[in-house]
């Protein structure tokens, strides 16, 4: 079938990085015409910081994309070199899964996906200019003066708007080195009533395989079998290889604090803030005199790619002192540089003016995803772009997408966004979520796949393998509480052997399993059925029996404050009129405009005094008469 552009799009995606290609796969998928706007088609899917997706919550938000019917765990289940799982001595809720990628393999897988799809056009093109008519979007104009038209624009510009690169003393424009930066959107943007901030990122020096000494460094391996992203179970055919790991020493630091008078950022001609979870190296030797090294994680770009990308060194510094600086890192004396490392400052949204849907209130149709609402990573910026075209698609169905912070690591990643705001690159972490031991990566799929085949997403071929993983469950864990045992002399023996407790009267496996020092593997020899399941089964089973009260108890708890979250502020209401309120909360309600009364209470410097005059307020009636009927 041949395909033919339409006259005006369901959608148009400003962007293809993480953001833009999350959002493209799934609106096209769910049958929206959909344009992507790039300036560079060859670089879509491009890992432009460390060639590596997941890590702590990180992880956890692949899966969920997954289990929603996303594509990034696909796409790094194909082009995964090394997979780990991290913290596995510590409890289910914190563990994940980082991978290494081949660089090139991921851009092909996800190149190779997008162009297969059937309501996907994409375009070599800068967008310019927004067109807004009557507070309502209509539309983008590229800077080769062509206008297209679509009822909602989403932006995924990364870190493209109004970039500028700083190596040393010396700066350039540019969105990522190689690339130009996108001027006319800021200008655009700021015209249309919205706040722009600027931040900072950096990256590391890209360094020549071949120049590299490993044999003084530490090799890392993988885990053996490798985990996997993706719920589907998609066969992974890449060789896996190691990581190195070296150290900084106290000559390198000398030689950075030699440097510091060319350093842009400590020489003021940075102004954005940078990222505090991930420094560059600079900023750890002047933060952290007292440390005598810091760990660099020597990681594979892929399987025949020649650069090595040197994990830990982020950094501006001049060229020469990069140099320097790498002859004093053990393996690394020879090291030939093939890019330079170096900081961006870029344009971001405040992203206190986006709605719960990633929508902008100053125009109604423009949504916005990813380093573009001021946060770091991949990950964070796929979970956006999937949460914003679920949002578009379900709009133009006349309905709604939104989870609640028990439910995702992306709707807590969403509500702190539009809450609390952020003023530095925002980082996901297993601390920002209170219900984490409800937002395992292993269960994202019991929590999420059920809504994504309600909405679409979700095909047949992964129901099928997610219903019968849901049977096995269920079997498995009726097996454990039914299965009986006497603490008879033969039984007692077997338990003791296996260091378990022997229960004084008869009890269920389920209860033996729940010993903290017993694993469900080692009841094998009290029911042989067991090997009648796989290990992920074993494992979330095991999880589900084991901390089966304090599941309970984050239920319960996500439960006593669920009428906060169902509890709805008109989106006109005048604060003003709400008796008992400060000058602050006034000021800030205003400006947020939260959606209930569970949103206004995670706005920074909104009291329980406050949300209490908020609920009198409600409860009397004491509504403007044009508020928002939908309340």
């Amino acid at each position: 079938m041949i395909k033919e552009l339409p006259e005006i799009f369901d959608l148009i995606i400003v962007g293809a990085g993480h953001a833009g290609c999350e959002a493209a796969h799934a609106a096209s998928k769910l049958g929206l015409a959909t344009l992507v706007l790039t300036n560079n088609i060859d670089r879509i899917g491009h890992l432009s910081c460390n060639p590596a997706i997941g890590g702590l919550a990180k992880g956890h938000m692949v899966k969920e994309i997954d289990a929603l019917g996303g594509i990034m765990g696909l796409w790094a289940d194909e082009s995964g070199i090394q997979f780990r799982r991290l913290n596995t001595r510590k409890g289910p809720a914190v563990q994940a899964t980082r991978a290494q990628m081949d660089r090139s393999r991921y851009l092909f897988s996800a190149q190779s996906t997008l162009f297969s799809l059937d309501h996907l056009y994409i375009m070599e093109a800068f967008a310019e200019d927004l067109l807004v008519t009557s507070g309502r979007i209509r539309g983008v104009r590229t800077a080769f003066g062509e206008d297209f038209y679509a009822p909602a624009v989403l932006l995924t510009t990364g870190t493209f708007l109004q970039g500028q690169i700083h190596v040393g003393l010396r700066s350039s424009s540019g969105g990522r080195l190689g690339d130009p930066a996108s001027a006319g959107l800021s200008h655009s943007l700021r015209k249309l009533g919205l706040d722009l901030g600027r931040l900072k990122t950096g990256t590391v020096p890209r360094l020549l395989k071949e120049s590299i000494d490993f044999s003084v460094m530490q090799e890392q391996h993988g885990d053996d079998p490798p985990p996997r992203f993706s719920f589907r179970g998609a066969p992974r055919t890449l060789r896996q290889i190691p990581c190195h790991i070296t150290y900084t020493s106290s000559s390198t630091h000398e030689c950075i604090n030699a440097g510091l008078d060319r350093s842009p950022m400590y020489q003021g001609l940075i102004h954005g803030t940078g990222a505090r979870y991930c420094p560059s190296i600079e900023d750890k030797v002047a933060r952290f005199p007292e440390k005598e090294r810091h760990q660099i994680f020597v990681e594979p770009e892929g399987l025949d790619s020649h650069e090595v990308y040197p994990n830990g060194i982020s950094t501006s510094l001049p060229l020469d002192v990069q140099k320097k600086m790498l002859q004093t890192i053990p393996g690394l004396e020879k090291a030939i540089i093939v890019r330079p490392g170096y900081a961006i400052e870029y344009d971001y949204i405040h992203p206190t003016q986006l709605t719960p849907h990633l929508e902008t209130r100053a125009v109604q149709g423009l949504y916005s995803a990813g380093q573009i609402n001021g946060t770091s990573g991949y990950e964070e910026a796929a979970a956006q772009g999937l949460w914003a075209a679920l949002n578009i698609y379900a709009r133009s169905h006349g309905t709604d997408f939104i989870l609640k912070r028990d439910q995702a690591y992306m709707a807590v990643l969403v509500d702190d966004l539009i809450t609390r705001g952020t003023s530095e690159p925002y980082r996901m972490f297993t601390s920002r979520a209170e219900y984490r031991l409800l937002l395992r990566e292993d269960n994202a799929d019991e929590r999420l796949t059920p809504l994504g085949r309600e909405l679409g997403l979700v095909d047949d071929a992964y129901w099928k393998i997610f219903t019968a993983r849901q049977q096995q469950m269920q079997s498995l864990k009726e097996a454990l509480r039914s299965m009986v045992i006497r603490p008879d002399q033969s039984t007692v023996k077997i338990l003791e052997q296996i260091g378990a407790h022997p229960p004084k009267r008869s009890a269920s496996l389920a209860d033996i399993l729940k010993q903290p020092s017993i694993s469900i593997r080692e009841l094998k020899p009290l029911w042989s059925g067991l090997d009648d399941y796989e290990d992920a089964i074993l494992e979330r089973v095991q999880t589900d029996i084991k901390f089966e009260g304090y599941i309970s108890r984050q239920r319960e708890m996500a439960e006593r404050i669920r009428h906060l979250e169902d509890t709805g502020l008109p989106r006109d209401l005048d604060y003003t009129r709400v008796s008992g309120l400060s000058r602050e909360a006034v000021e800030k309600l205003s400006a947020i405009r939260p959606e209930t009364l569970g949103q206004a209470g995670r706005i920074s410097g909104i009291t329980p005094a406050t949300l209490s005059a908020l609920q009198i307020y409600l409860k009397m009636g004491k509504k403007d008469p044009q508020q928002d009927k939908d309340h």
